[in-house]
């Protein structure tokens, strides 16, 4: 639910398809959100990365807010050049 121009609720934000602004490449969508509770501010988005380990445990994309370039209706568009996550 998008209140006031650029807040968006947690809800919404997890249902926007993750986009890469370069390549055109889906992501996936929003797992978590890494927040900083002293600083009332979102540090980065956390994605699945649809791999699994060993021991079974996932091993999550973390991409820094900073990287994000628009979030749009339906989608976030995001720039991962910066830290290395290939398609």
């Amino acid at each position: 639910m998008e209140d006031e121009k650029g807040l968006y609720s947690i809800s919404n934000l997890r249902s926007m398809e993750i986009i890469e602004i370069n390549t055109g490449a889906k992501l996936g969508f929003i797992k978590d959100l890494k927040v900083d509770c002293d600083e009332s501010k979102v540090i980065s988005i956390i994605l699945p990365s649809g791999k699994m380990s060993w021991f079974g445990k996932s091993d999550d994309i973390e991409i820094p807010w900073e990287n994000i370039k628009k979030i749009g209706i339906d989608v976030v568009l995001v720039e991962t050049n910066d830290f290395g996550i290939k398609d």
